[in-house]
């Protein structure tokens, strides 16, 4: 059946007279439907014009269904109560479709996991995808909807919220120092054991660029380990083995306060670039992604 539009009346006449039938009562299917009586014996009498039979006889002070009006109704209420049955389902189906997070395994290891305890016993009932990838077409899909991502904010047929800019400064254990020596300025830093963060995006803070912000221009001589992982970067920080660059919102306080990684020159470096939280702007934001980025925002703290 096609140009259902033509052919079948509007809902709501159907389903004022699925409950003047059932109550044999327009007052009674009023007040059932928060309607005034007027406005259901309106809705009743425009079902009849559509369809060209009457489906109540109508008496001084009562209403009865014609036999039209009596085959009617057996359809349109099984047809009604199946239509309900299937919102219901459609709409408990739609709610137990997890919310996909997706990011870079940086955040996720080093921020988003440790705070997502804190989003599970606010909001219990949502359910989380979360997909940890450095692939950006992984993050980047019409299957995911939320994504923290690094770059400029501006992303082709996304909306976009800036989390935290990029402010990046060099750590070390405190065991290195004992080792090797004070480190006093940025200059000395490419006399020691530099570990680097191989990355595909070419935009993140490297050695080079870090340095060339210090204004030191001499070339760096102790670049002696490169990862293709900033968890590991991090970790082998923390084991000595060198000074890395570590990123303020993924160096844990933690860290920091348990003096397990020093900045041990006090200085940093701050560009326009950081992280954002995007979702698809041709799709409104449900109700579980935005009790999410409402969350989100609260977990960033001023720098």
């Amino acid at each position: 059946m096609k140009n259902f539009r033509q052919k079948l009346p509007p809902l709501d006449p159907l389903i004022a007279f699925e409950a003047a039938a059932r109550h044999l009562s327009f007052t009674q299917a009023a007040q059932e439907l928060h309607l005034t009586q007027a406005a259901v014996s309106q809705q009743i009498r425009q079902l009849e014009d559509f369809l060209g039979v009457p489906l109540f006889l109508r008496a001084h002070r009562s209403v009865s269904l014609t036999q039209q009006g009596r085959d009617f109704q057996h359809t349109i209420a099984a047809l009604l109560l199946e239509l309900a049955n299937a919102t219901r389902e459609l709409k408990v189906t739609d709610r137990d479709n997890p919310l996909t997070i997706a990011t870079d395994q940086s955040i996720a290891s080093l921020w988003l996991m440790p705070k997502l305890t804190e989003f599970r016993i606010q909001y219990p009932d949502i359910k989380l995808r979360l997909i940890a990838s450095d692939d950006l077409e992984n993050c980047i899909n019409p299957d995911v909807n939320i994504a923290i991502t690094f770059g400029d904010g501006q992303w082709k047929g996304y909306n976009s919220r800036q989390l935290f800019v990029e402010k990046v400064y060099p750590v070390c254990s405190p065991d290195y120092i004992q080792r090797f020596g004070e480190i006093k300025d940025a200059e000395d830093l490419v006399h020691h054991h530099l570990i680097e963060l191989e990355d595909h995006n070419s935009s993140c803070m490297n050695w080079r660029r870090w340095l060339n912000a210090k204004n030191v221009d001499l070339p760096v001589e102790r670049l002696d380990i490169s990862l293709n992982s900033y968890p590991l970067v991090i970790d082998a920080a923390k084991n000595g083995q060198g000074i890395a660059l570590a990123w303020q919102h993924l160096t844990t306080d933690e860290l920091i306060q348990n003096q397990q990684l020093i900045n041990p020159i006090g200085q940093s470096v701050e560009s326009d670039l950081g992280y954002f939280v995007l979702w698809h702007n041709d799709q409104r934001l449900s109700e579980d992604g935005q009790a999410f980025l409402d969350w989100i925002q609260t977990k960033i703290l001023p720098v």
